[in-house]
């Protein structure tokens, strides 16, 4: 029996062909002007911060970049997945973007609140979705004061809520004598807001009235302390405004506390309290520290 020809029979098997075209080479050009703009505002996108508004610039420029990279996949029929994933990530992006835009228009406010969020709070990076918490939390209420009626009476009314003036003038006085005015975009009861612990009570030491119509937004204790339990961030913020404002009103008391005989009860420097006015200016002269130059002369 003679042994079978293997040359003869030739077993190769040939290889099936393939289902998508193989790219067996590298291509010498580089890609075209589509593909660069796009991985560019993929770039710019991941650049995006925090916050609604960095969101919304993170999924616009992202699903702009998707896009284009989607647009370069599909003129090359090697990137069949490449054009799919793309094609994936810009329908997400893109749905993000639109829901952003949506939630971005459902947080609107009224003219009042809207005032006092360009006035106080945007100029302290507070979003507005974080404002939002804070109107709910005042009931989204704007209360009246007519001309001549009182806010807070000496000795009687108490302390159980913290108010913003949006327009009109506050009268304060203490023993019948005039302190200062509340403006607009000021705290009615700051000191006495910041004089209390969250579980304390206490009564107001000055009189408050209104010299016109007055409206105000005001916030309960308990209800406001709730929403600082819940959001350590909102209440950083309302600390930071309430001591800025009870600085103002100290500084402002300070230039005009003085007594009969003309001294100068000065808040900020308890050791100057009874110096008069000239004695209190050569004081400070005193106290300037002596430049280099001016003494060599």
């Amino acid at each position: 029996m003679e042994p079978p020809d293997f040359e003869a029979m030739n077993l190769t098997v040939k290889p099936a062909p393939p289902a998508f075209p193989l790219c067996g080479e590298w291509k010498e050009a580089a890609e075209g002007s589509l593909f660069h703009l796009a991985n560019i505002l993929l770039f710019l996108g991941f650049m995006g911060g925090s916050g609604f508004y960095g969101h919304l610039y993170l999924f616009t420029f992202l699903t702009v970049g998707f896009f284009c990279s989607t647009v370069w996949a599909w003129s090359d029929p090697c990137t069949t997945d490449t054009f799919l994933w793309n094609f994936a990530l810009f329908g997400a992006c893109l749905s993000q973007a639109l829901y952003i835009v949506y939630k971005l228009r459902s947080l609107t406010f009224d003219k009042d609140f809207q005032e006092l969020y360009n006035c106080m709070f945007k100029r302290l990076g507070v979003s507005l979705p974080h404002f939002g918490k804070i109107v709910t939390s005042s009931d989204g209420v704007v209360h009246t004061l007519e001309k001549g009626q009182f806010f807070a009476v000496e000795g009687k009314t108490a302390i159980d809520k913290l108010s913003v003036l949006l327009s009109g003038r506050i009268h304060v006085t203490v023993n019948g004598e005039f302190l200062h005015y509340i403006y607009p975009f000021q705290f009615l009861d700051s000191p006495e807001w910041d004089s209390l612990r969250p579980s304390e009570e206490g009564i107001f030491q000055v009189t408050l009235h209104a010299d016109d119509q007055c409206r105000y937004i005001a916030w309960r204790r308990k209800k406001l302390y709730l929403l600082f339990a819940k959001h350590r961030y909102i209440a950083r913020i309302f600390a930071l405004i309430v001591r800025s404002d009870i600085a103002e009103k100290v500084y402002s008391l300070s230039d005009k506390a003085f007594d009969m005989a003309g001294h100068r009860y000065d808040l900020r420097l308890p050791s100057y309290c009874h110096m008069p006015g000239p004695e209190l200016e050569r004081a400070h002269d005193l106290l300037e520290v002596p430049v280099p130059g001016e003494r060599a002369a």
